[in-house]
């Protein structure tokens, strides 16, 4: 910038002074300024933002080691209490013959059959079964043993609960435990049938009733060992169960309150999702799917993506203490771990499910609109819409058949015309005329 200085009452010019200053233009630097300085007054400073980034990296590294350290306190800690509910080795070899006896039929062991007195006095210890009881009770659910069941059976219809006689009195008591919930998913709505969703809803749906009727066994037997039964939840570790039983143990016992607070729930909860029980349910879901031909209830994913995510929220609630799944509904419903197809195969058949919905729903709607009936004649019943090709032959008025009979022609002759009455219309398609009785014009 140049500036030209007049000095009042003075005539001489005195020279001039050339000023340069530094500047961006859109964080671009045109110029280097060599009086002042080759930087300009205001910019970005890169090295702050790195030094930023790196403090959020030590802060998210330091919450990582948090929570390592109180995983591995959790674990340590109920590693020392498990340790009680290690069976000795000797133990498992004479479970194992005596197994190997039965199966070969060397040995036929004779147990009393179960009774429903025995199993309510065993399992009703545990708070949250009682409460289950008493509300199956409240409506109308009778519990009674049946042979004609494999383990144990919720039937809708009857109102009532079966359960095999000739099973142990622990092995009874988990598969009613496991009846009693399912009858609260139905007072509470959560035990719609999977396939009245959508595909991608109803895998997701499956999946959650499966795992939380295994969070309520796993929790009942909890609180039965705290009650002095350790029966049950030794029978837990032992079984295959093991995995979703340590997950609730973990919490629950560094913290008693995550009980009721439904943190030791989620724990069964998400672990049961990242086990191979999701390919096991899968699995049957899609060979259900397969074999269904009445189609979905909820026809429309926004509608069947809605009922599952209050489904979920539904599904969580317990006869006391917090809904365990509450708060997680809508994160369950996007996160990949929960609603992921990871079986290949099971995920080739689910393409080909929805392949073939979205054909047949296509196929449907091409048959919606009629097409022209072969007498040439419109049906009463149907409209003709502007600019329908079926029906229309680009001209301003549609043809009109005109008869010598018809009052108000003025023709003695049969011909075409547009100045008729409205009665007896025919629309002609393809270039062929028709009359009402099929004769040939």
């Amino acid at each position: 910038m140049d500036d030209l200085i007049h000095t009042s009452g003075q005539s001489a010019r005195k020279p001039r002074r050339h000023i340069h200053m530094a500047y961006t233009l859109n964080n671009v630097q045109p110029v280097l300024c060599t009086i002042l300085s080759d930087q300009p007054y205001f910019y970005m400073d890169e090295a702050a933002h790195e030094e930023d980034e790196m403090e959020m990296m030590d802060q998210a590294m330091d919450r990582l080691e948090r929570d390592i350290a109180d995983l591995n306190h959790k674990m340590s800690a109920y590693e020392t209490m498990s340790a009680q509910f290690l069976s000795p080795a000797i133990n498992k070899l004479d479970e194992f013959r005596h197994s190997a006896e039965e199966i070969t039929g060397l040995h036929v062991s004779r147990f009393r059959d179960t009774t429903v007195q025995e199993l309510k006095s065993l399992i009703c210890q545990s708070r949250m079964t009682d409460t289950l009881w008493r509300d199956a009770e409240d409506h109308g659910v009778i519990i009674q043993a049946s042979a004609q069941v494999e383990t144990a059976l919720f039937d809708k219809e009857a109102l009532k609960i079966f359960f095999n006689p000739a099973l142990s009195c622990l092995h009874a008591g988990l598969m009613v435990i496991r009846e009693l919930r399912r009858h609260y998913q139905f007072r509470t709505g959560a035990l719609l049938h999977p396939l009245t969703f959508q595909p991608d809803e109803g895998i997701l749906v499956n999946r959650a009733q499966r795992a939380d009727l295994s969070v309520a066994m796993v929790r009942a037997a909890w609180e039965l060992q705290l009650a002095g039964e350790k029966d049950m939840w030794v029978a837990l570790e032992q079984s295959s169960m093991a995995d979703l039983a340590r997950a609730f143990a973990r919490e629950a016992f560094a913290d008693f309150r995550t009980l009721n607070n439904g943190q030791a729930s989620a724990a069964v909860f998400e672990t049961w999702f990242l086990s191979e029980r999701c390919r096991v349910e899968d699995k049957k879901l899609i060979q259900a799917m397969l074999a269904d031909y009445r189609g979905y209830v909820f026809g429309t994913e926004q509608v069947s993506r809605h009922v599952s995510a209050e489904l979920l929220g539904a599904l969580g609630s317990q006869p006391f203490g917090k809904n365990y799944l509450a708060g997680y509904a809508q994160m369950i419903m996007t996160d990949p771990v929960f609603t992921e197809v990871r079986d290949r195969s099971n995920a080739n058949f689910l393409w080909f499910i929805k392949f073939e919905r979205s054909f047949r729903e296509t196929e449907q709607e091409l048959h919606i609109s009629e097409s022209l009936p072969a007498s040439g004649l419109l049906p009463e019943d149907l409209s003709i819409k502007p600019g329908d090709k079926n029906y229309d032959l680009s001209a301003d008025r549609p043809l009109r058949l005109s008869s010598s009979t018809r009052p108000g022609t003025g023709r003695t002759d049969t011909g075409l015309e547009t100045d008729v009455a409205a009665d007896n219309v025919i629309y002609v398609a393809f270039g062929t005329f028709r009359s009402s009785q099929g004769e040939a014009v």
